[in-house]
């Protein structure tokens, strides 16, 4: 028979094991739930497409292991359908994480006292072209892979109004009107829950550069209100006149972008050639110091990505976009008289007469019914707006690579030089050879466009004589790269997020 002492001994060591295990069991229950949930939390962000850092799993030092409790009583959390802000640092009160997340620079805009914080992977971005022959909104939904990275470009919404707001020039209440307009397609595309953190830029072009200063000012004024009404983001300077230069970089950084060339470590890029209605770009990285010895100072720009600088020879020729330069081809252009005269040239068809409308302003244009007309003419005629106006940069005798869009591949589709669906590859002789067949059969072509004769020689004229492309220069014609519009829009949108500090 055991002593009372024995007795109080063994009912102390059972008492004191069974707390033990209770506090044992107590603590594996509080970390085995903590530590799964982050585990579900890194898979989560494992969802988003092709991530290339996955989140490593948490260690804390000094926290024992313990067995792993059975699924049947610590179910991990529900799983919630993805929302824009789930990708948002759960709350730290409830879930405390190892450290705080920090989102990536690319979602912050240039840093501004009233800009909101987007914590999201997916994000959007909304840019309106106000060009001078209409008014183009991009929007742009993107996935940041990686911080340090460019995000990828998921897709882009495009839609496009005539004519542009320069034609408003005398009623900018209905040029407001047009941007409304456009807008509520940026509501359909943009989820309503990350309309207060999209931001929502405009940028004019040579349409309104060629306005009086007043005009273009009420015009933007106006823009700026219909943006304070909406439900975007509006950042400052969120409604801007665009300068030349930056409109040829931007449209650089763009189309290097879709063709993958500044995602790779070569100094491989290739230059653009943009004709819009009112002004026309050359841009393109050097590869040769005379080059950029020989260029006028002003047409050599810098800007900065990713701890590179970048110099380009860019320069951007005001008055010599397609539209302009008919009207300076016919020597219309900032000419009085408007209401009598008739301005005439041979690169029109003999018997055509017409009120053409550009910039807002109305001019009567016509053939010449007793005179002669034909390629050798007209060619005449558009060296006068060209000849000692453009620059010929040293380095495009060579083999650079460019891509042309805006009208000069919508002059080569109407020509019948390429298929509009795909674009395609030509050389300048190419454009030379179709120009003398429309000049020489105006009759024949007249159905697609009057102007396409002296439209054909003007492009033909500016590439040989203005910028000193040889015959054999092949020129990558597109509209769209990878589905996305090959123009400034998304340049400007990076350099929104990023800030390219052009210069």
């Amino acid at each position: 028979m055991a002593t009372p002492s024995l007795l109080l001994t063994l009912s102390v060591w059972l008492l004191a094991g069974s707390l033990i295990a209770e506090a044992t069991y107590y603590r594996h229950h509080r970390y085995g739930h903590f530590y799964r949930y982050r585990e579900h939390s890194a898979n989560t962000e494992n969802l988003l497409p092709e991530v290339s850092n996955p989140v490593r799993e948490v260690s804390h030092p000094g926290v024992p292991t313990y067995p792993e409790i059975p699924e049947v009583f610590h179910p991990a959390p529900e799983v919630i359908p993805p929302i824009p802000e789930a990708f948002h640092p759960v709350p730290e009160v409830v879930h405390p994480a190892p450290e705080p997340y920090h989102p990536p620079e690319v979602y912050q805009p240039v840093p501004e006292a009233s800009s909101p914080v987007n914590m999201s992977r997916v994000f959007h971005g909304i840019m309106f072209d106000a060009g001078s022959t209409g008014t183009r909104i991009h929007i742009y939904k993107f996935i940041q892979k990686d911080p340090v990275e460019l995000p990828v470009l998921d897709n882009e919404m495009y839609h496009a109004v005539k004519p542009g707001l320069s034609a408003y020039k005398d009623n900018p209440e209905e040029g407001g009107n047009t941007i409304r307009q456009l807008l509520k397609i940026a509501k359909k595309t943009v989820p309503e829950e990350e309309w207060r953190r999209t931001p929502v830029v405009l940028k004019a072009t040579a349409g309104l550069r060629l306005l009086p200063e007043d005009k273009a000012n009420t015009l933007l004024k106006e823009v700026q209100e219909v943006f304070d009404e909406s439900p975007f983001f509006v950042p400052n300077n969120s409604v801007s006149l665009m300068n030349g230069t930056n409109e040829g970089i931007l449209a650089w950084v763009t189309v290097n972008f879709l063709t993958g060339h500044l995602y790779s470590n070569t100094r491989r890029t290739v230059g653009i050639l943009d004709l819009g209605g009112g002004s026309t770009q050359i841009t393109f990285l050097p590869k040769s110091k005379k080059t950029v010895q020989s260029a006028p100072s002003s047409y050599i720009a810098r800007f900065n990505l990713f701890n590179h600088t970048y110099q380009l020879y860019t320069h951007s020729y005001l008055g010599n976009g397609l539209y302009a330069a008919r009207l300076a081809t016919l020597g219309a252009l900032g000419a009085d008289g408007l209401d009598w005269k008739v301005f005439t040239s041979s690169c029109l068809p003999k018997k055509f007469r017409e009120d053409v409308t550009f910039g807002g302003t109305t001019y009567k244009v016509s053939g010449i019914p007793d005179g002669y007309a034909g390629y050798k003419l007209c060619y005449y005629e558009v060296m006068k707006v060209i000849k000692g106006i453009v620059h010929q940069p040293y380095e495009v005798k060579g083999s650079s690579v460019f891509y042309a869009f805006s009208y000069y591949f919508d002059r080569a589709v109407e020509s019948g030089l390429i298929d509009g669906s795909r674009g395609g590859s030509l050389e300048v002789r190419d454009f030379k050879k179709r120009a003398k067949e429309v000049c020489n059969k105006m009759t024949k072509y007249r159905a697609i466009s009057p102007f396409l004769c002296m439209d054909m020689t003007y492009i033909t004229c500016l590439l040989k004589e203005g910028f000193g492309f040889k015959d054999n220069t092949v020129l990558q014609l597109a509209k769209k790269v990878n589905n996305v519009e090959t123009s400034w829009a998304l340049g400007a949108t990076f350099d929104y997020f990023r800030n390219l500090n052009i210069h």
